[in-house]
């Protein structure tokens, strides 16, 4: 399926071409739509793509040798994917799935690589967006370095992005508990089960698909092992 230039405009990482640049840029382009759970970009792809999400949710997952899977990043509509394997021409590090119904447009590596080269402002972009994503995986690994599932929401809470309403601090659209479970090494159950004992003491509270955390910096106490957890 074509991509139309107007589609291109809700990129953020194309917004700074200029007109001329983005008729031809959307005939290299492919629209792909994707089940929830399906494989959008493998880890063993011998030939990467650029990503640009259009509609739906994607996630960044890895496995570990016992094969438990382990969530990376997010990626939402107007974001990309895939920019690793333009810099340094070897597979993903890791697979990206669709965590919804989702649609995808596609741009040929080497269309990718010529167009982030002959642009300074989009190659400043790739470049301050993997040095987030350098800077991500230092706090996946400090999430995973706590004892127990606990501690380890409450660390991935705190890290979640926010918005304030009303003074307090709101994850909008907040991840589902599968989602996180797999942030955590932890199973969805026990991740239900953390979320039952926060509410219940009043840590935090949900509105709509949004999480507010009521009580961050006894979160931060939970998480860093100055306070016990609560009981059920």
């Amino acid at each position: 399926m074509p991509v139309s230039v107007q589609l291109l405009h809700q990129f953020t990482l194309l917004r700074p071409l200029p007109p001329e640049l983005l008729t031809p840029l959307s005939a290299r382009m492919v629209l792909r739509e994707f089940a929830r759970r399906a494989v959008v970009l493998a880890k063993d792809c011998a030939t990467p793509e650029l990503g640009f999400l259009v509609e739906g949710r994607l996630q960044g997952v890895d496995f570990t040798v016992d094969g438990r899977s382990v969530g990376l990043y997010f990626v939402d509509p107007g974001d990309y994917f895939g920019e690793l394997s333009l810099i340094d021409g070897k597979p993903p590090s890791e697979h990206v799935v669709a965590a919804a119904k989702s649609t995808v447009a596609f741009l040929d590596a080497a269309a990718a690589r010529e167009l982030i080269v002959s642009h300074p402002p989009l190659a400043q972009a790739v470049m301050a967006r993997l040095a987030e994503r350098v800077r991500a995986a230092a706090a996946q690994r400090l999430i995973l370095s706590l004892p127990n599932p606990f501690q380890r929401l409450c660390m991935l809470l705190l890290q979640l992005p926010v918005r304030l309403v009303d003074g307090l601090q709101e994850v909008d659209q907040a991840p589902t508990h599968q989602e996180m479970a797999i942030m955590i090494n932890a199973s969805r159950e026990t991740v239900t089960r953390a979320f039952q004992v926060l509410f219940l003491h009043k840590l935090l509270e949900r509105e709509g698909n949004a999480l507010r955390l009521l009580l961050p910096q006894r979160l931060k106490d939970i998480a860093e092992g100055r306070a016990d957890p609560p009981k059920a």
